[in-house]
């Protein structure tokens, strides 16, 4: 019944924006060598290079299919060579980043040294107090939750059970439910990982673990652990989670908590398809749809006329328990990249030279001998790739992307006991030029991770939720509902659609819309 989408362990590549063109002979920021790109009439390309030789510069990086390259010379040269009559223009080679799911907290309204996550702005969390949060109570239903994370509260505002077959609510084996629980209320405590959409320690938590390491339950513990958030006080159930078939007894739980005044809120599914899954398709169950940064309908997210409303689902950090996240580095020469991360890596560290370990479909004995496997992504599946540079005597692995992009890869279960990553197409063109230099593969502990999925975009709405409704607390749990789809951001089809619902929910529309007209109109 888990409906959690495969994680990324690490940041992994997204589009890059477009950006300004420098025109030729632009002057370039002062400093001792700068990187510029040149273009040059066809031909003339070991002139071009004479020159930039002769002003004491270096060829980078030639650019497939075009008359141009990348090079690196003194700053005082650049004018010089952009006069050189086989130089069509000089333009500074400018950066790119990657388009980052998060953003350093600038200390209004998050103290400082936090990363927020992209989805607390879309949701507009960032702009209401969650101070009188404390009047509401959110009941997760999932893995469990890392009472001892860095980043959530162990107070007694957090509140839990033990249950026969899953163990205490404060352990978490698969992850799941602490990464939902900091998105809902991850904290706002300066210098330490990010902050969720209720981050002052305010709203109430009552966990109820349903699933251990195995990652399902039946629809009987189901409907058990909703009565279990009523005794518990809740006024909303959060429920990443789902399955296929509807169950009678399931909805007559959730139709009954609905009635006496609790908003039950589940996730729609990450199938991709018309299906319907349960509890999201009961009526009285707000049913949730995932988006992205941009706010793009998310591929994975099912689409039906049960979808209500849409949150931020693709690429979201939050908490999982301590040390079970990853992080990636690689590093060639002197160049620090930024790759993607390959779940099911060993957490280790490998320093060697790179080699060409081609498509990886082979393992050669004694081929990559103390040595870092360059792979291009094609034919074979990541783990036989990473599997066969470690049978060829590889100690680290990069795959690189065989289309535009980064990706991020999974071994699935298969062990391996060398750290693996991977890298754009872009970055793969750069790495196969350093062939011989000195490699750096490094996959680190974190206590956090990306995540993907409907599981992610739920929370999201349940704490929205929670955060309008500690500010209005005279709204029953109808008008509330409805005053968050009446107020939602309309995305995709004018109206109420299948993708996106009623649009991606907004907690200050809702909460001015609930000011100016009253609860539900």
């Amino acid at each position: 019944m888990s409906d959690c989408h495969p994680s990324r362990a690490a940041l992994r590549p997204l589009v890059a924006a477009l950006a300004l063109i420098a025109t030729a002979g632009t002057a370039l920021a002062a400093s001792d060598s700068t990187r510029v790109i040149v273009a040059y009439q066809p031909g003339a390309s070991a002139l071009v290079k004479a020159s930039v030789a002769s002003a004491r510069g270096q060829v980078r990086l030639e650019i497939d299919g075009m008359d141009a390259m990348a090079v690196e010379l003194p700053a005082a040269a650049v004018n010089g060579l952009s006069r050189n009559p086989n130089v069509v223009y000089v333009e500074e080679d400018v950066k790119r980043y990657l388009y980052a799911a998060t953003s350093p907290s600038t200390g209004t309204p998050y103290a400082l040294g936090q990363l927020v996550p992209y989805g607390i702005g879309l949701v507009q969390a960032n702009l209401l107090s969650d101070a009188q949060a404390s009047t509401r109570k959110i009941c997760i239903i999932d893995s469990g939750y890392d009472r001892s994370h860095e980043d959530l509260s162990a107070a007694s505002n957090v509140t839990g059970e033990y249950d026969s077959g899953t163990g205490w609510w404060y352990t978490d084996e698969n992850h799941h439910g602490t990464h939902v629980a900091g998105t809902i209320a991850a904290l706002n405590n300066a210098g330490t990982g990010v902050v969720g959409v209720l981050p002052n320690q305010q709203i109430k938590l009552h966990i109820v673990k349903v699933f251990g390491a195995d990652a399902w339950a039946y629809s009987s513990t189901l409907a058990a652990a909703a009565n279990k958030c009523q005794a518990a006080g809740a006024n909303i159930i959060s429920m990443s989670l789902g399955g296929s078939m509807s169950s009678r007894t399931e909805q007559t739980a959730f139709d009954r908590l609905y009635a006496a005044g609790i908003l039950p809120v589940a996730a729609a599914g990450n199938d991709g398809n018309t299906r319907v899954s349960y509890p999201a398709g009961y009526a009285s169950v707000v049913s949730v749809a995932a988006l992205d940064e941009s706010r793009a309908w998310a591929t994975f997210s099912q689409y039906n006329k049960d979808v209500e409303i849409a949150a931020p689902g693709v690429n979201v950090l939050s908490t999982v328990p301590m040390g079970a996240g990853s992080a990636s580095a690689l590093t060639v020469g002197s160049i620090v990249y930024s790759p993607g991360g390959m779940d099911g890596s060993p957490k280790k560290t490998a320093s060697a030279p790179l080699a060409d370990f081609g498509l990886g479909g082979s393992a050669v004995a004694g081929s990559m001998t103390g040595r870092i496997c360059l792979i291009q992504r094609g034919t074979y599946d990541f783990a036989t790739k990473v599997t066969n540079c470690q049978a060829s005597g590889g100690v680290g692995a990069v795959v690189y992307n065989n289309v535009a992009g980064g990706f991020g890869g999974t071994l699935g279960t298969t062990v391996t006991t060398i750290p693996s990553v991977t890298a754009s197409d872009t970055e793969g063109a750069s790495l196969k030029g350093q062939l011989g230099q000195s490699a750096t593969v490094a996959v680190t502990p974190t206590n956090y991770a990306f995540f993907d999925g409907t599981s992610m975009a739920t929370p999201h709405v349940s704490a929205v939720a929670a955060l309008v409704w500690s500010r209005n607390p005279g709204c029953t749990a109808l008008q509330l509902r409805n005053s968050l789809n009446l107020s939602a951001l309309d995305l995709g089809a004018a109206g109420r659609d299948t993708k996106f619902g009623h649009g991606l929910i907004q907690a200050k529309a809702a909460d001015d819309r609930i000011k100016a007209r009253g609860c539900g109109l």
